[in-house]
């Protein structure tokens, strides 16, 4: 049996939540449905009196997840530095913060928590001790235009080893490994004025992985890009390619891994994200842990057509499996 599993954050229904075509319940029962029974929570936006959740509401939600054969993979906590106008939270505040949450996922019987990449790695290592008697593991979000060799990431990394524990770590986003231009980005800025070779132009430059400032200048300057074409080149910030290969020196670090895609073609292949390379390496390294959707292209496409979060969804996590059978495959041959 593998050691991937999978599941689906409840980021991935924001559109239909949104709407109220899909209940929370709802989500639930359609990840299970397609053999992807891991939740992945945000209690800020999944649970209406966050963070005042009493035992019967915990009950509540453990019920609901054994109804439909469903378990919590991750628990995706936010930090409000700026609470109050003018002024940060302080070190305390943000560790009391922290703990809180915590405290929520030992309640909820989570043992992995997504935690947002600014949180300073000095306010983590303040937290360990806690998150050792929570038995949580707290995973520092690595989100483009991070990497997981940047400098910042490093530090959480050198604070877990400093410690030796292993209730500290990272969580990578798979946004890292963009290796084409998203299809929808590009369809969304030329509807919004974007010429179809500036678009282009773009798309290769990406392609071709230029830096990304050298490309704003020519769109922005030699080019006397329009708005749309200037915000276009400024996503590049945002689409970094890491590479794959690199996964296995990482993964003693991670448990819980967010799916990110922006859209499946209909022959059930992502053309952005290089999961046809970052599986096989997951595979090959052994990794344990949870692949868990995390589709964000609603925004991209609800101004020209209807999103249909589910179906995204099911065809990724058809992907997931033929990927990763095939790697199975490849390793038992050699």
């Amino acid at each position: 049996m593998s050691k991937i599993r999978r599941g689906v954050s409840l980021y991935s229904f924001q559109e239909e939540m949104f709407l109220g075509q899909m209940s929370v319940e709802d989500c639930v029962a359609f990840g299970a449905s397609i053999g992807a029974p891991g939740v992945e929570i945000l209690p800020e936006q999944n649970m209406p009196t966050f963070p005042n959740i009493t035992d019967a509401q915990v009950g509540e939600w453990q019920d609901m997840l054994a109804r439909h054969g469903a378990h919590f993979t991750c628990y995706d906590m936010f930090l409000d530095t700026k609470l109050r106008k003018g002024e940060l939270m302080s070190d305390e505040e943000q560790v009391a913060s922290i703990q809180r949450d915590l405290a929520l996922c030992n309640r909820l019987g989570i043992q992995n928590m997504r935690v947002l990449i600014f949180v300073r790695p000095d306010i983590l290592e303040k937290c360990v001790p806690f998150a050792e008697k929570m038995d949580v593991h707290m995973g520092v979000e690595v989100h483009a235009p991070w990497h997981l060799e940047h400098a910042w990431i490093l530090r959480t990394i050198e604070v877990a080893d400093r410690l030796g524990t292993r209730h500290l770590g990272v969580l990578p986003d798979m946004g890292i490994f963009m290796k084409h231009y998203p299809p929808e980005f590009r369809a969304r800025f030329e509807r919004q004025g974007a010429r179809p070779e500036v678009a282009q132009f773009i798309v290769d430059q990406h392609e071709q992985k230029i830096m990304c400032e050298y490309t704003i200048y020519e769109v922005a300057v030699k080019m006397g890009g329009n708005k749309a074409e200037i915000a276009m080149a400024e996503t590049l910030r945002h689409a970094p390619y890491a590479n794959p290969k690199r996964l296995k020196d990482f993964a003693p670090y991670f448990r819980h891994i967010q799916a990110k895609f922006y859209g499946m073609t209909q022959d059930c292949e992502d053309p952005t994200i290089a999961y046809d390379e970052v599986i096989p390496e997951l595979v090959k390294c052994g990794w344990e842990g949870t692949l868990s959707s995390e589709y964000e292209g609603n925004r991209w496409i609800q101004d020209v057509m209807e999103v249909d979060s589910r179906e995204q969804v099911r065809r990724q996590h058809e992907m997931f499996k033929t990927l990763i059978a095939k790697a199975e495959a490849g390793l038992e041959t050699v």
